[in-house]
């Protein structure tokens, strides 16, 4: 049996994107900045992506969709757009719990004299909306919060916060790319100026993402070169992947109400299962919650590491990761879950389960199943390596 549950990391491309993305490269392949025929069937297949990628997040213009290669590169669009417009540096506020897609770029910011305040967490991994508003200063120009964090699953109170933000009249992103596709999004209401997003966490294809901006927001590019994606991304759009990703958020939207009630039915019963397992505690907002994800950590005497499981049922035929898939190679304590005030040793301990499309309740119960005599195998194992 093989049952894959890391739908965080990635998702499968879904056939409808493929079609979309066969079809572009037999019949749309041409460069849609040219203003032949052939240029312009694919400028068509450009314009319908960025209106099916608005409609996922309900934006009314698709004129404040720039596509890029994915959510890193708008992360760091936002952030470093912003950055680019001031020659003295300035004061920027992140979270605890970023991704590094956004951590990082603050730390280079940072490190070209930026003052970066990074908010506390608590122990479930929520920011305080009151500590953001003590962090604001007068040269405050950007507040980046993560709104799905991708390792524990806690969702951020984004709309307190952004409304802190806006009322100081401060730029506010958010990394939504685990949200959008798993929990509606309506940025024309949500006191949001930037958000980022990814199409292959929504059953599009590898390579390609976007960063919301709203009218009116200035950014400067990264990339200079054609100008293209009104000038703040240049270089011929991958539209092969785009189509697919128009698609993919498109059928999202569609499907999102009777997704989020299903993947919530299979999250409780999974946690159900594993919550009464001796030294596995859960770990992230238990009710703030993407609806997929379902997040422990082992605090038992015996130490077994997160990268540990991952391995053993893995031999199991069962996808899973240890903490975030980019730190998932690493034998080193999860920065989340030590910014949430868990020991190092619980912090190695971190695993990940999510859920989607295809996943089953059989494949919950068999992975609980599996998982508790995977445990109960290393503690025996344990107990008799302390004993020789």
């Amino acid at each position: 049996m093989q049952i894959y549950l890391d739908y965080s990391a990635t998702t499968p491309t879904r056939p409808e994107a493929i079609a979309a993305m066969q079809d572009t490269l037999l019949h749309q392949w041409g460069n849609p900045s040219s203003l032949h025929s052939w240029g312009q069937r694919a400028a068509t297949v450009l314009e319908l992506a960025r209106m099916q990628v608005a409609g996922l997040i309900g934006a009314t213009s698709s004129e404040s969709i720039i596509f890029t290669s994915g959510g890193t590169e708008a992360d760091n669009l936002a952030l470093m757009g912003v950055a680019r417009q001031y020659r003295q540096p300035q004061h920027l506020i992140i979270s605890s719990v970023e991704h590094s897609a956004v951590a990082q770029p603050a730390q280079f910011l940072e490190q070209q004299g930026w003052r970066v305040t990074r908010l506390p967490v608590n122990r479930q991994g929520r920011v305080n909306p009151a500590d953001l508003e003590a962090a604001i200063c007068a040269d405050t120009v950007l507040i980046s919060i993560i709104y799905g964090q991708s390792e524990v699953g806690t969702l951020q109170p984004i709309e307190r916060l952004g409304k802190i933000a806006q009322a100081h009249g401060i730029l506010f992103h958010t990394d939504a790319v685990q949200v959008a596709g798993r929990l509606p999004l309506d940025v024309d209401s949500l006191p949001i100026d930037l958000l980022s997003l990814s199409s292959h966490k929504i059953y599009g294809p590898q390579g390609a993402g976007a960063l919301y901006v709203r009218p009116g927001v200035e950014l400067h590019p990264l990339i200079g070169g054609g100008g293209q994606e009104r000038r703040l991304r240049s270089g011929t759009e991958a539209t092969v992947a785009i189509a697919g990703f128009g698609v993919a958020a498109e059928l999202a939207s569609e499907e999102l109400p009777e997704e989020i009630l299903r993947l919530r039915r299979l999250r409780d019963r999974l946690f159900e299962q594993l919550v009464d397992i001796e030294g596995l505690v859960p770990t992230g907002d238990r009710w703030h919650r993407l609806p997929h994800h379902v997040s422990l950590c082992w605090q038992d005497t015996q130490e077994i590491t997160g990268k540990t499981l991952v391995r053993q049922l893995n031999l199991a035929g069962i996808g899973i990761s240890a903490g975030s898939a980019c730190h998932s190679g690493k034998l080193s304590p999860s920065p989340i879950l030590s910014a949430m005030g868990y020991s190092d040793r619980e912090a190695i301990g971190g695993i990940r389960f999510t859920l989607g499309k295809q996943t089953t309740a059989a494949d919950v119960d068999w992975t609980a199943m599996v998982l508790k005599q995977i445990l109960q195998r290393l503690r025996s194992d344990s107990e008799r390596l302390v004993k020789i």
